[in-house]
């Protein structure tokens, strides 16, 4: 597997559709904690992910401290806009974490205080725009991450 992207409380079902789609798309696992901002049999979740859902490999945690701890030893990178790395400086490995928080408030303070040796943000060109929409977040660093790995 390439990647495991991870969606930590994602709340908008129509991203997490998409990414899971792109997750499929790029041979990825997806990782998803809860809680959710929906039910994970939303229509517009399956509308995203249109028939590719079920040939995804999505695991579940029920909260952060579950995924921390089940994946203790893996590779983690979190991405946030309050990284001052850029994504294109991420040392990208074959089967490792992409973890990425809600779309409301991104990761939790406490995440971005203790993993800030792994915290990469995506630039961003224009005073304009706070951050991007979670599903082209995920797009543009599991894209690069695979131009990486190629």
């Amino acid at each position: 597997m390439p990647f495991n992207i991870v969606l930590v409380e994602p709340e908008i079902p129509n991203n997490t559709g998409n990414i899971g789609r792109l997750a499929l798309a790029t041979g990825s696992n997806l990782h998803i904690v809860k809680p959710l901002g929906f039910e994970i049999d939303d229509t517009r979740l399956k509308r995203a992910g249109l028939d590719y859902w079920q040939h995804l490999q999505v695991i579940y945690y029920d909260n952060i401290e579950s995924f921390l701890a089940i994946n203790k030893n893996a590779h983690l990178i979190y991405l946030s806009s309050h990284g001052t790395k850029s994504h294109w400086e991420i040392p990208f490995k074959d089967n490792m974490f992409l973890v990425f928080g809600k779309e409301s408030v991104g990761l939790s303070k406490s995440l971005i205080e203790s993993n800030s040796d792994s915290l990469f943000k995506i630039p961003l060109f224009s005073e304009h725009v706070r951050s991007l929409n979670l599903a082209n977040a995920v797009g543009i660093v599991v894209y690069e991450g695979l131009k990486h790995l190629r």
